[in-house]
């Protein structure tokens, strides 16, 4: 390869180490331990492997070939064309060098005598400017020390006259209300002599002095009282508003009961039915209280049982519909 391209392989690996330095900087470290304290190491890997601070860094050198320096391109030139043209000077001909340079070196040491003097007079010149500007920044300074000398005084003496005013306003202001004071006291002490005593006297008749024992039995006891009353009355209301419905719907079920015949053909049946049978009839309808109570939104008990049956299904209603009234 090329010189340049070992050059440039050389600059892409530096490049290479600078980012992996900068990503290894840039990663989270574990933050330092706190004053007193330090840092445990834990062996987590498979395998057992020493921990220390110091990583172990070993040299290495490597000799390689020294790479030829390339030699530089030589310039181009162009092929000739025509004829080469030649002519014989002889030596003195042309050029007589005391002849010649005699008006440039003339020339050359006027110009660097002048140059020299115009120097050392802009250097004089300088320095009398650094002198004056040096004695202006003197003069200039004392009087701004001077200003600021006159202007403290100036403010020192603002301050103190300020400060002389408001004391004396102070005390102006303290011996008006000192005198204000007196004056009021003086005067509340007349108008008050008579005062107190007629305030006392409609404040107790106003009721603001009242019994403590009094005033709780009116605020407390007796609103508690008539809350009481209120709601015993209430439930026995509401007890005898409840009674008053369970035994209208008793009545009504129980009129509604009797006021329908049994049938014709079932009667003479139940008639000729055992003892033993009618038994086991009411405990079947005992087992189906709740398909009579649905049938009784529906149809009246009267039609669907017999006429000997009747006082124990109106018992039976009667219970069902006192369990709705209470549930109500």
């Amino acid at each position: 390869p090329s010189p340049l391209e070992i050059q440039r392989q050389k600059e892409a690996r530096k490049r290479a180490l600078a980012r992996k330095r900068a990503k290894e900087q840039m990663q989270l470290r574990t933050p330092e331990p706190v004053e007193g304290r330090e840092h445990i190491h834990v062996q987590t890997e498979l395998y057992l492997e020493e921990i220390s601070d110091r990583i172990i860094e070993v040299d290495t050198e490597c000799q390689t070939d020294a790479f030829l320096d390339r030699p530089p391109s030589p310039f181009f030139i162009p092929a000739k064309t025509g004829k080469d043209v030649a002519t014989q000077i002889e030596e003195g001909e042309l050029f007589d060098f005391d002849i010649e340079v005699k008006p440039i070196l003339e020339v050359l040491i006027g110009k660097t005598v002048e140059q020299a003097l115009l120097e050392v007079m802009e250097e004089e010149e300088l320095a009398q400017l650094s002198a004056r500007q040096r004695a202006y920044a003197e003069l200039r300074d004392a009087e701004l020390a001077e200003v600021q000398r006159l202007e403290e005084q100036d403010r020192r003496y603002r301050e103190e006259k300020e400060r002389r005013r408001l004391q004396h306003m102070q005390m102006l202001q303290k011996q008006k209300e000192t005198t204000e004071k007196i004056a009021a006291h003086a005067f509340a002490q007349h108008y008050l002599a008579d005062l107190v005593p007629s305030v006392f006297n409609n404040l107790r008749e106003s009721g603001f002095f009242y019994d403590p024992i009094e005033r709780d039995i009116e605020t407390e006891f007796l609103p508690w009282l008539m809350t009481e009353v209120e709601e015993t009355l209430d439930r026995k209301v509401l007890g005898r508003t409840v009674l008053d419905s369970l035994i209208r719907t008793v009545v009504e079920k129980r009129l509604d009961a009797f006021s329908h015949k049994p049938q014709s053909d079932q009667a003479p049946a139940e008639k000729s039915m055992p003892a033993d049978a009618l038994q086991k009839a009411s405990e079947t309808d005992t087992a189906d209280q709740p398909l009579a109570e649905k049938e009784e939104t529906d149809q009246p008990i009267a039609e669907e049982q017999p006429s000997n049956h009747i006082p124990f299904q109106l018992d039976e209603s009667d219970r069902a519909g006192t369990k709705d009234l209470e549930t109500e």
